[in-house]
């Protein structure tokens, strides 16, 4: 007994400690709002339907048991079954109560988890937009159409569960009788039985009604659209007026069964039932099938051009494409070479930096120690340097704790808790190592930025507990002098100095020593729920939200910037996807990835923006679309969790950027969608497709962020970009961008570039196979291989120039010895021409003839950068390589852990950095190998 009761006693402390650590956490962040709203909407679901379940079924099993007949009248049959009575008579009661309890538990449960679907009728607000079948608001669809399929599902569900119940009941007292010869039923169980299956009927009357305006909202295949939705000419001409005519007879059917009561003879409802289940083989397939053979087939194109027409203006108006601007493009240019040449300097700026590749170069130049990491596909931002913004591609120095020195339960929850410091490079030029350019990096953090919070508590990789701000020291970071320690002083996770807590968060997290470890005490914090995606979901778990969360320096903090989408199943007439499918590229992997509550959906809008601060944890979530009902829908039923979009500040604004999952799922659409006419769309001599990614086979080419101008715009926008081939070819068929910068009077407007159908202007794959096939280049390339080294192809962008397409590749080599990317080349290929050069301005001048003029550049420097500094002096030439070769023995010194000799080359490396810097003083005459004293200062 003592045994039992500790067991029992065990198990509640079990649930109650994961009750209670959800409600610390969401009171940490504060929204305790969404737990309680969420707990109070699952209890009273569970409570309201579970009571209803449990009455239905205890009722009719009460009543079957109060119509049974005499038992002086059994039958032998009857007299069989009397053992089970006499067994069951002491404990009616109680068997009565275990029914109706165990029915109500499943029912409540089953009901809980239907608390979206509550939530959204009772809060939903009107779209403002009708169906073009039944002109009823999109609303309807949406929000109520979900809740009044769910109380069919349970009118069903207890209806089949009495009609069970109470047969068995009437079996097992003698109202029913299965081998006894005569009547096989009571009068009393007979009306009993049959109100019961008029109740079924009835609710399958209101089914038959419902489907009706299922038929908007119902997927199909169409002319090769895999998820076609909404009504076709079958459908309205056929299965409308079926389910129309099914519906009246249901309601006869079901009004037999009620009369059974007087009548007491079942042979009216059974040949009414009868003709239900015929009329719905012959009304409800047969009918449809011969509409479709013989009306639709002979003339489906004519037939079917309304329909089409409906669905696709509803999939363009769900999906935010009906705006998209198509025009037509030649894709070939009849500029001079000056003029193309000109042009490829101010239409876009090249990001050579791949920040697919560079990730393994970021990890060699700036881990600093092995405890941190970067994320293994960086991001892409802008910055701002000298007033005008710079495509960067940045990354977080994460904390990595399979990389901590020492594994044990206190490094790794105490003392190793956090990461340090943004690191950030330029993503158009390169040093002239082919390393990137970096505009913030080391520890503590220097550059561009400036003073900053730099402590990453909360980030991507972050997916373990830490214990903070009690008695044990963190390690902040370490430098020459020593490990740095700190101790975290956000007012973030939950503090463990109630026991009650430390034993939750015991049983929480399995780990008994929370309970009685001494690192424990006064101030001490548990942190969890760490990485932004994770936070931003639990706080709005009716948001889907963006695989790929990027950081930004914001008003002194970095703070992780997430995208989040709402979506709706139930928009009539709009074609589905899947948004798991819909978003895979090359680039996603399991971090990633999508996966929404609803992942089948047919309308999406990015109308939340939210923001995590990487040090305090803090959540904040911004209406960024204003006029989204669904956004609308879940703020009356969570208020005050969604700021206005006027509380986003201007620094957060300048980072704010289009999503690429958004984009993905609007290009997908795209390639059957561009086309407005029913026709085209029918004949599918207009589709399109996403090209491979030419790098990774097998995979779709990801969109790319590209600073860039379309030809209708007068300077240069942030943009997210694709090309589309035409349908199993390899050509061109379109280039797409959308203008991504938030601050932009034309944020989130798309514009295609349509190519000619009989273009021969090279898709991704085949420039990339022209590269591959050229001698020269394979020449090269094998050059570039020596050693051992290994080739990478960065991505493949592509800008539109005075009516032509240009291609542009950085090529990156990884050393043998090295084992980290860096770029040496650069493939730029226009028309017919091609050029793989060391930099992007020379590879340009090739393409279009216009090799040894000067053109005015940025100060950049290297394989990527414009003009060239003026060559330094033989003197300074000789230290910064002394300088060089330093570093490079330094860096090589600490891959072997070995710090003595790490220490002496960081001093000969400032020793030599140190005589550059005199040298550079002298100027270019004064010192050992100068130029001529005379000549050009330049020189």
């Amino acid at each position: 007994m003592t045994a039992g009761v500790l067991a029992v006693l065990a198990m509640l402390f079990v649930m109650f400690a994961g009750f209670w650590t959800d409600w610390l956490w969401y009171r940490s962040v504060d929204y305790s709002s969404v737990f309680t709203k969420t707990l109070w909407t699952k209890i009273g679901l569970f409570a309201v339907f579970g009571l209803l379940m449990a009455v239905a079924v205890g009722f009719n099993i009460w009543l079957a048991h109060r119509l049974r007949p005499p038992l002086s009248a059994m039958s032998l049959e009857q007299q069989s079954l009397d053992r089970y009575r006499m067994g069951l008579a002491p404990y009616k009661k109680w068997v009565l109560l275990g029914i109706t309890a165990l029915v109500g538990l499943i029912s409540g449960a089953s009901a809980a988890g239907q608390w979206r679907t509550w939530l959204m009728w009772v809060n939903g607000v009107s779209f403002g937009t009708k169906d073009p079948q039944f002109h009823m608001d999109v609303s309807f669809y949406a929000f109520d159409l979900p809740f009044y399929r769910f109380l069919l599902s349970f009118g069903f569900a207890a209806a089949v569960l009495s009609l069970i119940a109470a047969a068995l009941v009437h079996y097992l007292y003698g109202g029913l009788r299965i081998t006894t010869p005569g009547a096989r039923a009571t009068g009393q169980a007979t009306g009993h039985l049959s109100v019961l299956l008029g109740v079924f009927v009835a609710l399958k009357a209101i089914a038959y009604w419902l489907d009706r305006y299922g038929l908007a909202v119902k997927s199909g295949d169409f002319k090769s659209t895999d998820n076609w939705t909404g009504l076709k000419y079958v459908d309205a001409n056929a299965y409308l007026p079926a389910k129309t005519i099914l519906f009246i007879i249901a309601i006869i059917c079901a009004l037999l069964f009620f009369a059974t009561i007087w009548r007491r003879t079942w042979q009216l409802p059974v040949i009414g039932f009868g003709l239900m289940v015929l009329s719905a083989i012959l009304i409800g397939g047969l009918y449809p099938a011969i509409v479709q053979k013989f009306q639709v087939q002979p003339n489906e194109q004519a037939k079917e051009a309304p329909y089409i027409k409906k669905n696709i203006d509803a999939t363009r108006q769900a999906y935010d494409i009906d705006d998209s601007q198509v025009r037509d493009y030649t894709g070939t240019s009849k500029a001079s070479n000056d003029k193309l040449r000109d042009a490829a300097d101010t239409t876009a700026s090249m990001r050579l930096l791949d920040p697919n590749v560079v990730s393994p170069t970021f990890q060699q130049k700036q881990q600093v120690r092995g405890y941190y990491q970067f994320p293994a596909t960086l991001d892409v931002d802008r910055y701002k340097k000298n007033g005008k913004d710079q495509d960067t591609v940045v990354g977080l120095r994460e904390i990595n704790t399979n990389g901590i020195p020492e594994k044990n339960w206190i490094n790794e929850h105490f003392k190793y808790t956090h990461g340090y410091g943004m690191v950030a490079a330029k993503g158009t030029t390169v040093d002239k190592d082919g390393a990137p350019a970096f505009t913030e990096k080391d520890l503590p953090p220097k550059g561009d930025k400036g003073e900053y919070e730099g402590r990453v508590y909360y980030g991507e990789k972050t997916t373990q507990y830490s214990i903070v701000g009690g008695p044990q020291k963190e390690l902040d970071y370490a430098d020459d002098k020593g490990e740095k320690t700190y101790t975290y002083k956000g007012k973030s996770g939950v503090n463990l100095s109630n026991p009650v807590n430390r034993a939750a968060y015991a049983v929480n997290f399995n780990e008994p020593q929370i309970l009685y470890s001494g690192a424990i005490g006064e101030g001490s914090r548990i942190l969890y729920n760490r990485t932004p995606k994770e936070r931003v979901e639990a706080v709005a778990p009716w948001l889907t939200i963006d695989g790929d969360p990027y950081p930004a320096v914001v008003d002194g903090r970095i703070k992780w910037i997430v995208d989040a989408y709402t979506t709706t199943n139930g928009y009539p007439y709009s074609s589905r996807t899947t948004l798991g499918d819909t978003t895979q590229d090359s680039l996603t992997d399991g971090q990633r990835s999508v996966v929404a509550q609803q992942n089948r959906v047919n309308y999406i809008r990015n109308s939340v923006k939210a923001t995590v601060d990487a040090y305090s944890g803090d959540v904040d979530m911004y209406q960024w679309d204003s006029k989204d009902p669904v956004l609308k829908t879940w703020m009356k039923a969570f208020p005050d969790t969604v700021k206005p979009k006027s509380a986003i500040s201007d620094d957060l604004m300048d980072h704010l950027r289009y999503p690429q999952d958004l984009f993905k799922v609007q290009r997908d659409l795209l390639q059957t969608y561009h086309v407005t006419s029913p026709s085209q769309f029918y004949s599918g001599s207009e589709r399109w497709q996403i090209p491979d990614d030419p790098t990774h086979k097998g995979n779709a080419v990801p969109p790319y962020y590209l600073s860039m101008k379309m030809p209708d715009q007068q300077k240069q926008q942030f943009s997210l970009t694709t090309t589309f081939n035409p349908n199993k070819r390899e050509t061109l068929g379109a280039f797409m961008a959308i203008d991504a910068d938030a601050r932009s009077n034309e944020y989130g407007k798309i514009r295609i570039l349509r190519l000619p159908p009989n273009t021969t202007v090279s898709g991704p794959s085949q420039v990339q196979s022209k590269f591959n096939s050229d001698p020269a280049i394979a020449e090269k390339i094998n050059l570039l291989k020596r050693g051992d080294s290994e080739v990478e192809y960065g991505n493949l962008l592509t800008v539109p120039l005075e009516g032509g397409l240009l291609y542009a590749e950085p090529v990156y080599v990884r050393g043998a010895d090295t084992n980290y990317p860096r770029m040496r080349k650069v493939l730029v290929t226009y028309g017919e021409q091609i050029a793989f050069e060391d930099t992007l301005e020379k590879a340009l001048d090739k393409v279009f003839d216009t090799e040894g003029r000067t053109d005015e550049g940025d100060d950049d420097t290297g394989p990527g950068g414009g003009d060239q500094d003026p060559p330094p002096s033989g003197e300074v030439q000789e230290s910064l390589k002394d300088a060089q070769d330093a570093y490079d023995a330094g860096q090589k010194a600490l891959e072997r852990g070995d710090w003595e000799e790490y220490g002496k080359q960081q001093k000969l490396l400032e020793d030599a950095l140190k005589d550059a810097a005199s040298a550079e003083k002298k100027g270019p005459g004064d010192g050992k190998g100068g130029g001529d004293k005379g000549g050009d200062p330049k020189n």
